[in-house]
């Protein structure tokens, strides 16, 4: 047993891996969380099933000002590393679609009350509804105060998440703390996050769901392209591939771009297939009206918006020509919709931005301006794509705390 004792702040993904890992090489560890139980994020991830991590880690799915600290804190550090330790808490994981790595259970519950017997087992004392007022150094001994006491400890360690979810406990606090100790924090934004519009034709298509492809436009540049579900809503759009795409947005609405989505709600037919498919189905002389006759092909809460931005003249399918299915088909795959705004922090999985990383040693964890002060997972200036990749980081920077590479 060694005389480190060590708090850790925040009982989330990573600080609850690093009381794990810390506590089995001979730390005294003390876990304090704000929330009346602990890894509330935990427990809502995908869906309740808890997305728990990624087969195929690649640094390119995670995003920061200092991509280099990625791949030095990634290196060595696969889905494999992440695997074993889950394995060594009794928790076998099974695949899913993409990669995406679940507890065989397919509970999230399983997840947190494995890390919880094994905290406890390994000797982590946890102590819930405890907020951390403030936080002091002096020589070598941190000084915490708490709703809950004074602790004291020779490390600490920072892993109390982001702004991203406040209703699952996501704050600022850790970031304060950080900053009061010489740190410097990176521009926050909602990530993974549903979208908002101001056009009034969303709250008519509210409750559709498509499977599409979304195009990124900022003051009228093209700037990237996400596939899959689109689902409209009364305040705008979400679904996975508005998600992918909302950290680009989140930060380009912070610098007041005007942003625009250009929606292909039908991706997997190309223009001439459906054109063609649209020109078959003309029956000459027939009076159906257009909307009835959109309806075989396409939702029809969908329609006047598509005949609206199409401009198209026809009233009823024998006025149908090539010219005019030209537009309707334009419109399908092009239908345009102005970004105001995101669901905010609210409605963000994670955030973008924390603690600078070049203030961080990426193979401890350690802040390089103050001995002994750790940080791992959201706190940090590092976020991944949906699909496992942010559980990824906070598993790798949990057990990094205590598990250097030489």
């Amino acid at each position: 047993m060694n005389n480190e004792n060590m708090i850790i702040i925040g009982a989330g993904a990573a600080g609850l891996c690093a009381a794990i890992v810390s506590a089995r090489v001979g730390k005294r560890v003390v876990l304090l969380e704000q929330n009346n139980k602990i890894g509330k994020k935990i427990l809502v991830s995908g869906n309740g099933k808890c997305n728990i991590d990624n087969k195929y880690i690649n640094t390119n799915r995670f995003h920061s000002q200092d991509p280099d600290f990625i791949e030095e804190v990634l290196n060595g550090y696969d889905f494999e590393v992440v695997e074993k330790f889950f394995t060594s808490i009794g928790l076998e994981l099974v695949e899913g679609k993409e990669g995406k790595m679940f507890p065989m259970s397919l509970q999230a519950s399983s997840v947190v009350e494995l890390l919880e017997y094994e905290a406890k087992r390994v000797g982590v004392q946890i102590i819930c509804d405890c907020a951390v007022t403030s936080i002091d150094k002096s020589a070598d001994t941190f000084t915490v105060e708490t709703t809950q006491g004074t602790k004291t400890s020779t490390k600490l360690l920072l892993a109390s998440g982001s702004p991203a979810a406040p209703q699952l406990g996501g704050s600022n606090s850790g970031y304060a703390f950080a900053t009061k100790m010489g740190h410097t924090l990176i521009p926050r934004h909602p990530s993974l996050v549903q979208l908002c519009s101001e056009e009034s034709w969303v709250k008519s298509a509210s409750g559709v769901k498509v499977a599409g492809l979304a195009k990124l436009y900022a003051n009228g540049e093209y700037i990237t392209e996400k596939k899959g579900d689109l689902l409209f809503a009364n305040y705008g759009i979400s679904g996975l591939a508005i998600l992918d795409l909302s950290r680009e947005v989140s930060t380009r609405l912070a610098n007041f771009d005007y942003c625009e989505l250009n929606l292909d709600l039908m991706p997997e037919l190309s223009k001439e297939k459906l054109t063609n498919l649209l020109l078959k189905r003309i029956k000459e002389g027939s009076e159906k009206p257009l909307n009835l006759w959109l309806q075989g092909v396409i939702n029809k809460k969908l329609i006047a918006i598509i005949v609206e931005q199409s401009r198209c003249k026809a009233k009823t399918e024998k006025e149908l020509n090539r010219k005019e299915i030209n537009k309707i088909v334009h419109a399908i795959k092009n239908l345009k919709l102005s970004i105001n705004d995101t669901k905010g922090f609210l409605g963000a999985e994670v955030a973008t931005g924390g603690i600078n990383t070049t203030e961080v040693n990426p193979q401890t964890m350690e802040s390089k301006l103050v001995p002994n002060l750790f940080f791992a997972g959201e706190i940090l200036d590092v976020d991944g794509d949906r699909g496992g990749f942010n559980f990824h980081f906070a598993w790798v920077t949990g057990i990094r705390v205590n598990k250097p590479l030489h």
